[in-house]
């Protein structure tokens, strides 16, 4: 299957799109890391594919999220380990992958991480599962249609009376970073649809608790 315009369109996008403020890297230090941002087309339309971590975890516990997580020292770059940590956490073939691009590098301070998304077409999909219950508590893809449905979409209130967008989406909370990406890239692909943005909440306490870890 060839990779829709669309997708093309928001790697070239997403390429030369300004970093906020909020998540530009520090002059150095941060630890390498990557996530993969990956596409497929399903019963419902285009969807993404989306990680529940494990509430075991020790950053980000509970969160979801894209595959993904540091690049270790054997790894090709940020590529090969968004890949590798997608194949170890999901269990997906990166045979099935081709890689599109990738996006500005973007710094998380609580874990310290500077992450790369690599923006992925899944055009031979396969199987997905929690493959690593250690990291991962379950594997979803979820469409589109549903990230844009007006109905999913919010703002949460948390640290510091920061407000940032989330998504309600198959059982899942998105927020945080993975929100923060998905909001731009929704917005990017063209694919968003108007929503109150007045609807805002605060994070529940068990994600605050788990996220303060």
């Amino acid at each position: 299957m060839e990779v829709p315009e669309w997708l093309e369109t928001l790697a070239e996008r997403a390429a030369g799109a300004p970093v906020p403020p909020p998540m530009r890297p520090p002059a150095s230090g941060g630890r390498p890391a990557a996530v993969l941002m990956l596409f497929g087309e399903g019963p419902l339309g285009p969807d993404v594919l989306l990680i529940q971590r494990s509430s075991r975890g020790r950053t980000h516990a509970g969160q979801p999220a894209f595959p993904g997580g540091g690049v270790d020292p054997e790894d090709d770059g940020p590529i090969a380990a968004a890949l590798r940590e997608a194949q170890e956490e999901t269990g997906l073939d990166p045979a099935g992958v081709r890689v599109i691009g990738t996006m500005s590098e973007l710094y998380l301070p609580h874990s310290d991480n500077r992450v790369t998304p690599v923006l992925g077409w899944w055009h031979t999909p396969c199987v997905v599962h929690a493959a690593s219950p250690d990291e991962v508590e379950s594997v979803e893809r979820v469409p589109i249609s549903e990230l844009v449905d007006p109905a999913n979409r919010l703002r949460l209130r948390h640290s510091n009376d920061y407000r940032g967008p989330a998504f309600r989406v198959r059982g899942l909370l998105v927020w945080g970073f993975t929100a923060g990406v998905l909001d731009g890239v929704l917005a990017a692909s063209g694919f968003e649809l108007p929503w109150d943005r007045s609807r805002v909440e605060d994070l529940p306490p068990d994600v605050v608790n788990l996220a303060s870890r």
